[in-house]
């Protein structure tokens, strides 16, 4: 599933391609996409006619801005947004065509079919499902010590489980969880209201470090993520921990276990991330 650094990648590629079109018409060509409103005529008739001004980020999701609406999407496991020319042939897996006046198409496609799309009116999303019980941004300045403390420092639950909890700290998937922890040498299984100030401090570092260099690098393409330009990302090149299990540890050159924490499978060094 793309991660936060994917969904930004994709936000960026987007305000580049889209920004300033205006939607003629909307095809839907798989209903269930559409999770508001319920009737796809109705998502279909308020968007002609309206203008993209901008695409942000909420946690996984993207925000497309339009002029008095927003749909908020989720890529979940293989979404991708790509813009065509009208007279390209459609792909197959594309189930939503946003065709702009201008002889342009973004076309979503989704091999896995479990993308979603809600449309509202400006700032009902904020306070609405499926955003308004989203936690804090690992990449906004509010995003300090103190603050992922509030919002971790008293779980029982492992630090890892901790992480993936987008209602604690969004955005953070599995890969970077392993890569944060492993930089902060905290291992994946600790209870996260046992860290010392000392270890929040070294975990805060390593998520916004890790988010960012993945982030500059375009994210990570470790299966079939590309942004909006078609392009893959290339942060799997720089991953540490994940993915190299019984390979030498690159601090320590132990070599790397993977376990099941949170019920995902997770890499880490036995010997620079302590279960003590």
């Amino acid at each position: 599933m793309p991660e936060l650094p994917e969904v930004e990648t994709v936000k960026r590629t987007l305000n580049e391609l889209v920004v300033g079109k205006q939607i003629e018409r909307v095809s839907v060509h798989l209903p269930r996409i559409i999770q508001r409103p319920s009737d796809i005529q109705a998502f279909a008739f308020e968007l002609a006619g309206h203008t993209i001004t901008g695409v942000e980020r909420r946690g996984k999701f993207l925000r497309i801005l339009l002029d008095g609406l927003v749909v908020v999407s989720h890529l979940r496991m293989e979404g991708r947004y790509g813009l065509y020319a009208a007279d390209e042939a459609v792909e197959k897996h594309t189930h939503v065509i946003f065709h702009f006046n201008d002889g342009t198409e973004l076309r979503y496609k989704d091999v896995r079919q479990f993308g979603t799309m809600h449309l509202f009116n400006t700032g009902e999303d904020l306070i609405s499902a499926p955003l308004h019980k989203l936690g804090l941004e690992p990449l906004d300045e509010a995003f300090t010590v103190e603050a992922l403390q509030g919002a971790v420092g008293r779980r029982s639950t492992s630090i890892k489980a901790a992480l993936l909890n987008q209602a604690y700290v969004v955005g953070i998937g599995n890969i970077y969880v392993d890569e944060a922890l492993f930089r902060a040498g905290i291992h994946p299984s600790k209870a996260a209201n046992s860290l010392t100030t000392e270890q929040l401090t070294l975990l805060h570092k390593a998520i916004v470090d890790v988010l960012s260099e993945s982030v500059a690098a375009g994210g990570s393409s470790v299966k079939s993520y590309v942004n909006g330009q078609g392009d893959s990302g290339s942060y799997q090149h720089q991953l540490q921990i994940y993915g190299r299990k019984q390979q030498p540890c690159v601090v320590c050159h132990t070599p790397v276990e993977k376990s099941v924490v949170a019920g995902r499978g997770t890499h880490y060094c036995p010997k620079c991330q302590p279960t003590v």
